[in-house]
């Protein structure tokens, strides 16, 4: 009830929104018009696909990868998301499985039929792409282990003692969400922690990320911007208000963006730049359309006590070590975890963000 009336207040006399919002999910197991449908029914407003961002939105920009091969783990229609995104040529990891039928061994139960004719020779990965947390972590675990252990060419044997492993790109790092259960479930970041550490013991050596997508990072606001600006009769929006219930995707995210408007007005040029969070790998970005430049002056965080986060929630003492996930977040510091509000609710913080703007909706 509280979100349903705080969309409200943001409508005028025709249903329309009288401000830019952009709704920005780490979800990645649909494609946008099916979320904005559902947030449609949710919130009893009508939101259009382009006020929707998934956590794989920003791959639309990552066209230096659009022609290769790619692998898809996940759940839903992945390669239906990953063809809607851009790419041409896309692999799922049930296809691989049926290719590959004696890979995928430890469920005796599902084991695939051995075919007496092979199947239609699949096309070799080039790189790999995880959208989300799959149904069955162990089937996908072991082909991606797979993939990335023989460069994509599943009939030969393992190479543990290579310095360099296919491309990944990895949307969505949350541990942890919120659903009906009282407490949180886990997220598409512990299958991401699963694979790196079995990755870790079989090789030794840490598996890097051509790119993280999703809260909180960087990419992931600026393209959110652009989709304020592009309600905003593509005129500039000056102040961001990000709104969340989770401290480590959600405010980091949202402070950290407002860190970056503040230290890096710089142009969003076409040019290589670097969108992999400490791995210093350099990936071709082309923004749809000339993307622009970054114009807001400021990213305020809202954090909401009506989901991850609770007021009794205390976060570790030692930071660095929540679960690995600092080595998700670009130079982590306790002072980007700090909300600039904590209120009860959506209600609520729509009420301050108007109230903050002399607003009286």
């Amino acid at each position: 009830p509280a979100a349903r009336r705080a969309f409200r207040k943001l409508l005028d006399s025709n249903n329309d929104f009288l401000l830019p919002v952009v709704f920005v999910t780490n979800a990645g197991n649909c494609l946008r018009q099916h979320k904005a449908a559902q947030l449609s029914h949710l919130l009893g407003v009508q939101i259009a696909p382009e006020q929707v961002m998934l956590s794989h939105s920003p791959l639309r920009l990552l066209r230096g990868f659009h022609d290769k091969c790619v692998l898809v783990s996940g759940q839903g229609p992945v390669t239906d998301i990953a063809s809607s995104l851009g790419f041409h040529r896309v692999v799922s990891v049930e296809q691989l499985r049926e290719q590959h039928p004696l890979l995928d061994r430890v469920d005796h139960s599902r084991r695939p039929t051995l075919t007496p004719h092979p199947l239609q020779t699949l096309p070799k990965i080039e790189a790999i792409i995880l959208f989300g947390e799959p149904i069955r972590w162990e089937t996908n675990l072991q082909l991606v282990i797979d993939v990335l252990l023989t460069d994509g060419n599943l009939t030969a044997p393992y190479h543990t003692t290579s310095s360099a492993h296919l491309p990944v790109l990895a949307c969505n790092t949350d541990l942890m969400w919120m659903a009906e259960a009282p407490s949180p479930r886990f997220g598409h970041g512990v299958f991401l922690l699963c694979l790196e550490a079995v990755f870790r013991r079989l090789t030794g050596r840490e598996l890097t990320y051509q790119a993280v997508l999703g809260k909180p990072s960087l990419l992931t606001y600026q393209h959110a911007e652009h989709l304020l600006r592009l309600q905003n009769n593509n005129s500039p929006v000056r102040t961001i208000y990000a709104i969340g219930d989770n401290l480590m995707t959600d405010i980091y995210g949202a402070n950290l963006y407002n860190r970056h408007l503040a230290e890096q007005r710089v142009a969003m040029t076409t040019t290589t730049k670097l969108v992999a969070q400490g791995t210093g790998s350099p990936v071709s970005v082309a923004p749809p359309g000339g993307e622009e430049l970054p114009a807001a002056q400021s990213c305020h965080s809202i954090l909401v006590c009506t989901g991850v986060y609770s007021p009794g929630s205390l976060l570790p003492s030692d930071r660095s070590a929540e679960v690995q996930e600092a080595a998700f977040l670009p130079g982590q510091r306790d002072v980007l975890l700090e909300p600039g509000h904590v209120v009860q609710d959506v209600e609520a913080a729509v009420d301050l963000l108007l109230q903050q703007e002399g607003l009286n909706l």
